[in-house]
């Protein structure tokens, strides 16, 4: 079976899971997002959802950071 994911062919012996696709891709599920054919998969169906093939599959990592606290000092204009 092939799928594209993330614009790439990858090919598999059997049908499987989005579930079993992300723990192949080594992924956190609590941090992603999965589309499949331009429709968001719901995370409850990570697991009863089996891909077929030429299946499109994007997935999204959501990545933590950005600036940190940041302190407001006050401003006196004169």
């Amino acid at each position: 079976m092939q799928i594209i994911l993330n614009g790439t062919k990858k090919d598999f012996q059997n049908q499987i899971s989005v579930a079993v696709l992300i723990k192949e891709l080594g992924l956190d599920e609590r941090k992603i997002a999965v589309e499949r054919n331009r429709e968001i998969v719901p995370k409850t169906e990570f697991n009863s959802l089996n891909l077929c093939e030429g299946d499109q599959i994007e997935i999204v990592h959501f990545i933590g950071g950005g600036m940190g606290t940041v302190e407001l000092k006050e401003r006196h204009f004169d």
